[in-house]
Formats: structure tokens, C-alpha cells, sequence
């Protein structure tokens, strides 16, 4: 997790939203990525995404099974939605989204009984640490 803290102080000093995120399988870190849809004009190049995309080129595989996403962030539907399809077996993150949140805060889509595979998912690992860089960006901003 501090990896993906790291990767959100990157998209913070580029103006982006500070989320990072790294994924890792056997202790090797497959991708890493922070917010950049600004930077990219592309809506869906959040940090997980990011992360996601970098991880299925170095494996060569869209699928990534038995691999861990950690995140500064709770993903929202659409990285949940990626999540899922690239069979991530698990996802470590740190502040709630209370807004767009799918694993817990909102939306329950990671634990969803519906989908053909299911995420285990830990909330809150450095929780205080990601919020405080969120605040910190919004404030200011406003």
C-alpha cells in the first residue's frame, strides 16, 4: 500500500485526483498505475485501470488470476466492473468512497453473488493516510 500511496502522490503533482494502485501476484509487482484521465483525456484511465492495463501487458493475459489490487481508493463500478473481468483474486484498499464506492460504501458489486467470480476485499489498510491526501487535494482546490 505504500507503493500505491507513492503512485497517488504522482497523480496529485500532476493535478489528477491522488488514487494509486498496484498490482501484484507472488510477491511481483505486474503493474502500477495513479489517476490520469485528465493528463490522457480519457475517462476510464483511473488508477486501478491504469494498474490493470500495465498488469495484463507485462503478463501477457487479461486475465490475472491470483493476483492482489491494492488502492489508495475504493474502485468504483467501472474498475470493480475490470476487476472482475481480470479475475483479480483480491483487493486491499485504503479510504471509502462514499460517493462511487463498490466494494462497500455504495455499491456492492465485488461481493456480488450475481457474477460468475467473486473478489475477497479488505477495506481501510492505511486508510487515514489516503484520506488525508484526498482532503488535502479538494481543499485546495475549492
Amino acid at each position: 500500500m505504500q507503493r500505491a500511496l507513492s503512485l497517488a502522490d504522482h497523480a496529485a503533482a500532476a493535478g489528477e485526483v491522488p488514487v494509486g494502485a498496484v498490482l501484484v501476484r507472488d510477491d511481483d509487482e505486474l503493474g502500477a498505475g495513479w489517476n490520469a484521465p485528465i493528463a490522457s483525456n480519457d475517462p476510464t484511465a483511473h488508477a486501478e485501470i491504469m494498474a490493470l492495463r500495465a498488469a495484463a501487458a507485462a503478463a501477457g493475459n487479461y486475465r490475472l488470476p491470483g493476483s492482489t489490487l491494492y488502492a489508495t481508493m475504493e474502485p468504483c463500478p467501472m474498475c470493480a466492473g475490470a476487476i472482475v473481468q481480470a479475475r483479480v483474486a483480491r483487493v486491499v484498499y485504503a479510504a471509502r468512497d462514499q460517493r462511487w464506492g463498490a466494494v462497500e460504501s455504495v455499491f456492492e458489486i465485488l461481493g456480488s453473488r450475481s457474477l460468475n467470480h467473486h473478489v475477497d476485499c479488505a477495506g481501510g489498510v492505511l486508510a487515514e493516510e489516503s484520506a488525508r491526501r484526498l482532503k488535502s487535494f479538494f481543499e485546495a482546490r475549492r
